[in-house]
């Protein structure tokens, strides 16, 4: 029995995860682009799409099927994935809103299953597994120590879960009946195999046959990685698709035939009554392949299937070690494999080629050819869970290193928060551990370019470093101890959640929604500072730049005068020490005299050399805020600053790359101004409102936006701490409602925003304080415009708690 590719369905924009195909006709395809797609068969051997499920906002995990019911002729389409929550379509008469959403889980839902008389089956990285019926919760099955990946009914009341703890276990409606140990790694499949039990595959790249009793009748072992997917033909032979870009067709404990497939990952994969097979890949393309020669492709189609096949780059990391000059030469195909699915690299030219045989055909089909370089490296596994990368991050010497999980579709800025705060660590990290992930993701976009440059490198980018630890040669920074250590590997310590929703089961129907429970999150009070430097390159800037102002005749006359020049090698000199590991303690303070000589040079100064004196104002404000206690001097430093900014020009987009820089490194002076033991009387804060609120919001690009967004966060702390005056926070929430009106497009500039709002109401709560809004039309408007804009978790759940303080 042979399979050849017999269609293509293309219309997924991403990985396909899930399939579900219940009769000859009918395939439902789940995918992270967010949807499910119903395709059904028509006259020909084609399938075309019926509907389009918009089954969540997110990655849409797992899918199943329910027969047809009198109110449902054509049945149900279940869906699941990151928003935790489970859908559920009617078949018949499709909408964009589901006739029911199932409300239980609290992570991501990576699984589900469904029996004959529509009970539904659930698989969660909350470590449950639930049983609906009649849509509503009526099993909580809980005794797995990691996700749960894998679901199977067996019948109305007997269930199978697979779960990253490496276990399976039997349930008789709630109660436990059997667990199976033998997996050496997650378990991530489960399929009936009849007269016999049942098959399960893991990342063990096993697959196991057991009994219902517990008994391993056998094992399987063929595939070179993870093993994601496993079915049964009607038959009782196994079907399975994994990490290693294949779909396997087991018969008697054999492997029969291998069909590679033109992706890296080959998601699942499933079979029809008919005994066709349908996998989904990591290319987003739905295949189905069949044994019977009526339902083949046409022998154009084969062809080119199996040109892109060949045409396919193979990692040498997936294939094995090489030694090229060990290699044979083509001839050496001249030799049958001894088994199907055998890899033998022989050497084109300069070329190695890999080929796989196929014991059907006999023949040697070429599968692609090998690189060095990796493509797209497998996924890691974490608690249970599937992550891009899994760092360790050291954060002293003695101490284990801390576990970094990262998907490179997050958000860095919620990854580093949310490691953070899981590790009681300082929010002052942030943007460290960012500028950690941004380094160690090897060239992964993660936001859009900036339209300014590094001021000290001329990169397009400005990142600052820790002055007390040198830039090792190596790509990978760790950003506590700079250290370039990197790895990169599977853990399974025990589990933890993050940030759950609550909210016990429910259902609705028609066009309404169930919402979760919300768990509180405000108020935040830790401050968010700029303080990372390299003491060294910035001192050696500013005087590189000095120089070339004294060597023009036509600047000359700006370059800085000797006491200045004195003044300037002291703030260094104390920076040096005070941002040193230990942080050591100057012995002579800086005075007032230091700054009036910053102000002069900021003030004398072009705009273009002007970034450096900026940024030495932004560490001054952080580290020695004492020298600013001088009564009058902190507001004529800011009135220099402003100026330096140049605060007063026209807004008009874009903003010259000097200026932009400029008011960069400002607004991050400014969020340094905030900080513990800033009162929220003082005269100072109401001046630099007073400018703010004359910012174009939409001229700022996304990491001046982030500092603003961060300087309102952080006098929102000093504000819950100490009141502000009612003045200063009418300009306050004006300058907030001008974010929140016009931030349409970054999530993390919105979400400390909304926060720093948040803590402001709180704080006139506690203070039975009114707020004034500017404009309360307006602020309401904003606040709905982020939920709408953005529909990360965290986002709103804020604004929800924002709206019960408002």
């Amino acid at each position: 029995m042979l399979y050849k590719l017999s269609a293509t369905l293309k219309a997924h924009t991403s990985d396909v995860r899930a399939l579900s195909t219940p009769t000859p006709n009918l395939i439902l395809s789940a995918s992270r682009d967010a949807t499910a797609i119903q395709w059904e068969r028509n006259g020909s051997n084609e399938f075309t799409i019926n509907s389009i499920l918009r089954a969540g906002s997110r990655y849409v995990n797992a899918v199943t099927y329910i027969p047809p019911t009198e109110g449902a002729p054509k049945g149900f389409a279940v869906t699941g994935g990151q928003d935790t929550v489970i859908n559920v379509f009617s078949l018949s008469s499709p909408k964009d809103d589901p006739d029911y959403t199932l409300v239980g889980h609290s992570e991501n839902v990576c699984a589900l299953a469904a029996t004959a008389g529509g009970t539904i089956i659930s698989g969660s990285w909350d470590r449950t597994a639930k049983v609906w019926k009649n849509f509503q919760l009526a099993h909580d099955l809980q005794g797995h120590q990691q996700s749960v990946w894998a679901v199977l009914a067996i019948d109305e009341d007997q269930y199978l879960t697979g779960s990253a703890d490496k276990t399976i276990k039997l349930w008789q409606k709630h109660k436990l009946l059997q667990t199976y140990s033998g997996h050496r790694d997650a378990v991530r499949g489960l399929a009936i195999i009849p007269d016999i039990g049942f098959a399960s595959c893991s990342n063990d790249s096993e697959i196991r046959v057991w009994t219902l009793g517990g008994d391993l009748v056998y094992s399987l072992s063929g595939h070179t990685s993870f093993v994601y997917g496993i079915s049964a033909l009607p038959d009782g032979d196994i079907i399975s698709s994994g990490e290693d870009r294949t779909v396997r067709v087991w018969k008697d404990g054999e492997c029969v035939q291998t069909i590679v497939h033109p992706a890296i990952s080959v998601w699942t994969v499933s079979t029809m009554p008919n005994g066709d097979i349908v996998s989904g890949c990591s290319d987003g393309v739905v295949r189905v392949f069949s044994a019977s020669e009526e339902r083949w492709a046409s022998e154009s189609d084969l062809k080119a299937y199996d040109e892109q096949v060949a045409s396919q780059a193979l990692p040498a990391q997936q294939i094995g070690d090489i030694k090229k000059s060990d290699l044979p030469g083509p001839e050496a195909l001249a030799s049958p494999g001894k088994k199907s699915g055998e890899v033998k690299m022989v050497k084109n030219g300069d070329i190695v080629e890999a080929h796989q045989w196929d014991s059907n055909t006999h023949t040697w089909q070429k599968i692609g050819d090998v690189v060095d370089a990796v493509g797209q490296g497998r996924k890691q596994l974490y608690e249970g869970k599937e992550y891009d990368y899994v760092f360790d991050v050291d954060i002293k010497d003695g101490a284990p290193p801390l576990k970094l999980p990262y998907n490179v579709t997050e958000n860095p800025f919620t990854v580093a928060q949310r490691f953070l705060q899981r590790n009681d660590l300082p929010l002052s990290y942030i943007d460290q551990v960012v500028s950690f992930i941004e380094k160690n993701t090897g060239g992964v976009n993660l936001g859009s370019n900036e339209d300014y440059v590094d001021p000290f490198t001329g990169a397009s980018r400005y990142r600052g470093s820790t002055s007390t630890v040198p830039q090792p040669p190596s790509s990978y920074m760790d950003p506590y101890t700079g250290a370039s250590r990197y790895i990169s590997s599977p853990a399974n310590p025990p589990s933890s959640g993050v940030d759950p929703y609550t909210g016990a089961s429910s259902y609705t129907t028609g066009n309404t929604r169930a919402t979760p429970a919300v768990s509180r999150i405000l108020p935040v009070t830790n401050f968010i500072s700029f303080k990372q430097a390299n003491v060294n390159a910035m001192q050696g800037k500013l005087f590189q730049l000095d120089e070339a102002l004294r060597n023009e005749i036509s600047t000359s006359t700006l370059a800085m005068y000797p006491e200045e020049i004195h003044a300037f090698d002291d703030a260094f000199a104390q920076l040096s020490l005070l941002t040193a590991t230990p942080s050591q303690k100057p012995a002579q303070p800086l005075s007032a005299v230091h700054i009036e000589a910053v102000m002069q040079v900021l003030e004398r100064w072009p705009a273009s050399p002007r970034f450096p004196v900026i940024d030495l104002t932004r560490l001054l404000t952080g580290y020695c805020p004492d020298v600013f206690q001088t009564p009058g001097l902190r507001e004529r430093f800011l009135d220099s600053l402003f100026r330096a900014a140049e605060w007063t020009s026209p807004w008009d987009a874009p903003l010259s790359k000097p200026r932009a820089t400029n008011v960069l490194l400002s607004l991050r002076t400014l969020a340094n101004a905030f900080q513990e033991g800033t009162k929220g009387d003082e005269s100072w804060i109401t001046q630099v409102f007073s400018k703010l609120v004359a910012v174009n919001y939409a001229v700022l690009g996304k990491i001046q936006r982030l500092a603003l967004a961060s300087l309102l966060f952080n006098a929102s702390c000093v504000d819950f701490r100490t009141p502000f005056n009612r003045e200063t926070r009418k300009l306050y929430l004006r300058c907030i409602s001008n974010v929140l009106i016009n931030e349409e497009t970054e999530s993390e500039p919105s979400y400390r925003t909304l926060v720093g709002l948040g803590n402001t109401a709180l704080a006139a709560k506690k203070n039975q304080l009114q707020l004034e809004f500017p404009d309360k039309a307006e602020m309401s408007q904003g606040i709905s415009m982020q939920k709408l804009n953005f529909t990360e978790e965290r986002i709103r759940n804020v604004v929800e708690e924002i709206t019960a303080l408002l």
